[in-house]
């Protein structure tokens, strides 16, 4: 074994930068090519992450945004909660004990040198499974408290020595409605987990011990003078927006989400105070998304790439008032938290770092997820079947140019359910999905456009759909017009029509047609520029 740590070097940091990403990315192809899931195998709802012996994140894969920002702190439950040993893997999904909310499931693995009694790394990947139990198929309910939304997990190992713990699987499949599909699913999180381990184990057989760890800090090092350098450009001083959420699917609403921006030399300060307080809804966010949110903004307006770890959050002072929409306590409903919160509090990062940095921040894109999700008895096969499927939409327009139409963006980066995979699993008949024509916002450049998807339910079926931007649309900036809000149908048998609420949860028979009308980005610039 080599066994040298020389002070480090450009092109040195650079290597092992790759070195450390191939190594995350690696994870995720194991997660993708070995899960049972379409949601994980196609639409890559996962991320994969490698932390340091202290649990710093130290690279990421290009995952799911809203995932990695927070995943640091369902490490540090693992380690706080449990005495891991060599070939343990800790389960959590509990949000309020580092998670985000119950469908991601993280799966934590200490990484042991030889004989050494404490890990030198950590290996962790988060899954978005598509059904974890609760009162609807999907685990995204409207509910009002988080006993509702499916089964829990704290800090538990379900891999001890080697070995899968048969009574902690046990009563995780126990609780779900599609256990074959859970298990396979968590199988493929272990073995990701797995060649992570392998790969950093045979780095520190290459380059030696003490030359990988010291990288590993060089690297956080590296990302925090840049988001600092970043931060410099920007002019200090005091930035505030504000927006909204429609609702909280009970009643509730507009619900302000507020930020203050205060920039000062090389670090910020993003203060929420004026956020709403947390709901009876399922919207709350957690401080984990919160961080996430954050961490992706201040990343995003660094001028150049650079890896996403422990050093680019350094510069940053989050204040997220406890009992807020961005800050909720126990025993908040938080399933919509995560997907939609989420990227509100983008929009308004993003709007108050535009006030800052004219001229290069682009407005608002779609701005929800239009989670959809659908349970019932498949009549192919007599099987429970749970769907879940986050729905693109119109990227904001950007200052020098339009935004893209029907595409993921901010803290989703997953892909769609290819219309071949969906029939084949599901009872499902896909009537229409296309480009939603002139739903981005005008503008001298104009808004992305969203997506029409039309799915026929086959068999009879509990819909429930999470969605937001439906009342008020994406905004523009510098007089670029806001983007068209979404909208959601249901078109029963007989060919009547009726509009859904964006949260809404209905049974619905066979033949029935479900409509997403996802919404169109912001404009930039006054459209008169334009003609």
């Amino acid at each position: 074994m080599t066994s040298a740590a020389p002070t480090w070097d450009p092109v040195t940091l650079e290597i092992f930068r790759n070195l450390f990403y191939s190594v995350a990315e690696e994870m995720g192809v194991t997660l993708c090519h070995t899960s049972f899931s379409p949601n994980i195998k196609e639409r890559r709802d996962y991320s994969c992450a490698l932390f340091d012996g202290s649990a710093r994140m130290v690279a990421q894969g290009e995952h799911m945004p809203v995932h990695l920002g927070s995943m640091p702190l369902s490490v540090e439950a693992a380690i706080e909660h449990v005495q891991m040993q060599p070939g343990d893997v800790v389960a959590v999904n509990d949000p309020f004990c580092g998670g985000t909310h119950l469908p991601d499931i993280t799966l934590v693995q200490p990484v042991y040198l030889g004989d050494q009694s404490e890990p030198v790394f950590y290996v962790a990947n988060r899954a978005h499974h598509s059904d974890v139990g609760g009162m609807t198929p999907g685990s995204m309910p409207l509910s009002r408290s988080i006993y509702q939304e499916g089964i829990r997990i704290p800090p538990v190992k379900l891999v001890r020595g080697g070995e899968v713990v048969d009574d902690v699987m046990a009563l995780i499949l126990a609780n779900v409605r599609t256990p074959t599909e859970r298990e396979g699913d968590l199988t493929a999180q272990i073995a990701s987990n797995r060649t992570g381990e392998r790969r950093l184990l045979a780095m520190v057989e290459k380059y030696g011990v003490e030359t990988v760890t010291a990288y590993m800090g060089h690297l956080q090092s590296y990302a925090e003078r840049m988001t600092r350098e970043a931060i410099r450009l920007i002019p200090d001083g005091t930035y505030r927006f504000e927006d909204c959420m429609d609702d909280d699917g009970q009643g509730n609403g507009p619900l302000p989400i507020v930020v203050t921006l205060v920039v000062d030399g090389d670090a910020a300060c993003i203060d929420f105070t004026g956020t709403s307080e947390q709901v009876p809804g399922s919207i709350n966010a957690v401080y984990a998304i919160t961080l996430s949110a954050v961490m992706y903004c201040f990343r995003v307006i660094v001028p150049f790439p650079i890896p996403s770890n422990h050093g680019t959050i350094r510069p940053l002072q989050i204040v997220a008032p406890e009992g807020t929409l961005v800050n909720a306590l126990p025993p908040a409903a938080v399933a919509g938290g995560n997907v939609e919160t989420s990227q509100r509090i983008v929009d308004v990062v993003l709007g108050a770092l535009a006030q800052a940095m004219p001229g290069k921040i682009p407005a608002a894109s779609y701005g929800t997820m239009s989670n959809l999700t659908a349970g019932g008895t498949d009549h192919r096969t007599g099987e429970d079947f749970a769907y879940y499927e986050t729905i693109a939409g119109g990227m904001g327009a950007r200052p020098t140019a339009d935004g893209l139409d029907a595409t993921h963006c901010h803290m989703t980066n997953s892909l769609n359910t290819p219309i071949e995979a969906l029939e084949h699993s599901y009872p499902f008949r896909v009537r229409r999905y296309a480009v939603s024509r002139g739903t981005g916002g005008a503008g001298r450049f104009r808004g992305g456009d969203g997506i029409d998807r039309d799915i026929e339910l086959l068999c009879p079926a509990q819909i429930t759909i999470l969605s937001d931007r439906r009342t008020h649309g994406p905004y523009g900036l510098e007089g670029g017009e806001a983007g068209k809000p979404g909208r959601n149908l249901l078109t029963k048998p007989d060919g009547s029509e009726r509009e859904l609420p964006g949260k809404a949860s209905v049974w619905v028979e066979a033949g029935t047609v479900i409509s997403i009308r996802t919404p169109g980005g912001g404009g930039y610039g006054s459209p008169v520029e334009s003609a």
